[in-house]
């Protein structure tokens, strides 16, 4: 069964950094995009940033534009998520998300089984 297990996370100050990891196992095939999504209280799970196994890169959303930067090392099947200059409003629960296709999606293209386990990031002033 497909395993994606979570890293990092925390609480920082406004301006801080922080990085996440993701690692995926026993996935059987070898081209799948992988994204970070996050869900903050009362509100939606929002994506932020994906990326295909070529390097490709979606993001959804501009409030990160500048200050999060998504990579990924697939000779190690590990996401990251480098967060920079952290703002209060990054506070979620952060979920990395594999897709079943080369393809960047919405988070209700993942299917239960392929969502990590969340990590919380609180970002304080």
């Amino acid at each position: 069964q497909v395993k994606v297990v979570q890293s990092g996370g925390g609480q920082v100050q406004a301006g801080g950094s922080l990085k996440l990891s993701c690692t995926t196992f026993r996935v059987t095939y070898t081209d799948y995009a992988m994204g970070w999504f996050r869900q903050a209280p009362g509100k939606e799970r929002e994506g932020v940033l994906c990326i295909t196994s070529q390097g490709g890169i979606t993001e959804y959303t501009d409030s990160v534009k500048g200050r999060f930067t998504i990579s990924r090392d697939n000779a190690k099947k590990t996401l990251y998520l480098q967060m920079n200059n952290t703002e209060p409003g990054d506070t979620a629960m952060y979920y990395c998300a594999l897709f079943l296709y080369d393809v960047c999606r919405g988070a209700g293209a993942v299917r239960g089984p392929y969502w990590g386990q969340g990590t919380q990031v609180t970002v304080f002033s």
